[in-house]
């Protein structure tokens, strides 16, 4: 007699669909919009983000709020169900266990994408028909491209807590992306994060200009030396 294993009463084993997280406010958007997301690294700690996932879109910045699927590697019916779910500006990062064999997202669902109004995709794991997100109208980050196309079977989840290339996204998450990579801030850090940033920025504001005008202590390395012990 085999086991009967159910995730929960109401779904089926490996299936599962939350409900959409709340909007962030505009204004957060608004003001994240213009941080990159090396500076929200910096605040971060300098430990978390995606480590792997390129642009492949081009340049240009990307933010929005985190609807996330986790998928079973190579297949992409919950991402085809999230995509109908999305509300425009919704960025959709898609768990697919970094499998790089087959692609779970293509020029399709690039399409059914932009009708929705998303923001943006974050893949872990692979695209295909990559010519087709050249002309930076969807903001897309994936592990790479492989020709591949994925099943369309199950199973997965969405709205549920993802792990994306090493970085935790949980629904409803600030996402960040551009040229560097992508980070996450949850809704309860955006106040704190966001004055971090403001202050670093404003530092390197001061140190470019310190370079510009040749102002900045010709000693600073070293004296950093001498404290670790250093004969300069």
């Amino acid at each position: 007699m085999m086991l009967n294993v159910a995730s929960n009463e109401a779904w089926p084993t490996g299936f599962h669909i939350n409900p959409s997280p709340a909007i962030i406010p505009e204004k957060w958007l608004t003001a994240f919009s213009q941080v990159p997301s090396a500076i929200i690294s910096d605040c971060l700690g300098r430990n978390v983000g995606g480590l792997g996932l390129r642009p492949f879109h081009g340049r240009g910045h990307m933010c929005g709020t985190a609807i996330t699927v986790r998928v079973r590697p190579g297949d992409n019916l919950l991402t085809l169900k999230a995509i109908q779910m999305a509300r425009p500006g919704d960025i959709l990062v898609v768990d697919g266990s970094g499998d790089q064999t087959r692609a779970v997202i293509g020029g399709i669902m690039r399409a059914m994408a932009l009708k929705a109004g998303i923001g943006g995709i974050v893949v872990n794991g692979m695209l295909r028909d990559h010519d087709d997100w050249l002309d930076g109208k969807m903001p897309i980050f994936a592990l790479g491209c492989v020709h591949r196309g994925p099943s369309t079977d199950g199973a997965g989840e969405i709205n549920v807590p993802v792990s994306c290339a090493g970085l935790v996204v949980n629904p409803g998450d600030l996402v960040v992306g551009d040229s560097d990579g992508v980070v996450a801030i949850s809704q309860a850090q955006l106040t704190r994060v966001y004055e971090r940033c403001r202050q670093l920025l404003d530092r390197e504001a001061l140190i470019l200009k310190g370079i510009e005008e040749d102002t900045l202590d010709p000693d600073r390395f070293n004296a950093m030396l001498r404290a670790k012990g250093c004969p300069v």
